[in-house]
């Protein structure tokens, strides 16, 4: 349900970086390579004066802890841009294995049944900036947005981090136009030095 009436409108002025040009060559080649990085998959949704909008992104990431700021990627010819522009807030869903049917229909590839940007596709409820949320996203990241930059063909929003949800479940995650999870492995080991082994894998304190 739209929220219009909870959020002011919020301007923002994107900034610009220029990168020289690349050959198409050197363009096909830098895609392809990318293909084969292994990410994970979110949802990047809103609502409000500006309407209620989704996008598939794979490219999200934490930028920092203090103030919580994340970071994602929307190609400048999305229509979830102006959404955005206009209500000054996004929900960063993380989807889990059961949310791929979730994950086509917001890449423009919906399933049998349901149409392209269809939210009657998986279970949203609303975040506390009124975005929409996966209910049973391994995490959502409710943000007000703090920073936009025009890099290239893409818009990089920076989001301030008004609240977290986070529940149990496996990623999901892409790579070489394939879905998995992840799956843990035993570590390397090398005959010459049979002593070798990782350090323990603790939690960091500082």
């Amino acid at each position: 349900m739209p929220i219009a009436d909870r959020h002011a409108a919020v301007e923002t002025t994107a900034r610009t970086s220029v990168a020289p040009p690349i050959p198409d060559s050197s363009t096909v080649n830098f895609i392809a390579a990318m293909g084969t990085v292994a990410t994970g998959v979110t949802v990047v949704a809103t609502d409000g004066p500006g309407g209620r909008a989704a996008q598939t992104v794979s490219a999200m990431c934490s930028v920092s802890a203090d103030p919580a700021l994340v970071l994602v990627c929307l190609h400048g010819r999305s229509p979830v841009n102006d959404a955005i522009s206009e209500n000054g807030v996004f929900c960063v869903n993380v989807l889990a294995t059961q949310h791929d049917h979730v994950a086509d229909t917001f890449a423009g590839r919906p399933w049998p049944g349901k149409q392209r940007w269809d939210f009657t596709c998986g279970h949203w409820t609303v975040g506390e900036s009124g975005s929409p949320r996966v209910h049973d996203a391994i995490a959502s990241f409710d943000c007000t947005v703090h920073d936009v930059i025009e890099a290239g063909t893409h818009r990089v929003y920076i989001g301030r981090v008004a609240a977290v949800e986070a529940h149990p479940g496996e990623p999901l995650v892409y790579a070489s136009h394939t879905y998995s999870k992840p799956a843990a492995f035993e570590p390397s080991t090398f005959p010459d030095y049979p002593d070798a082994h990782p350090a323990p894998r603790t939690r960091s304190t500082k």
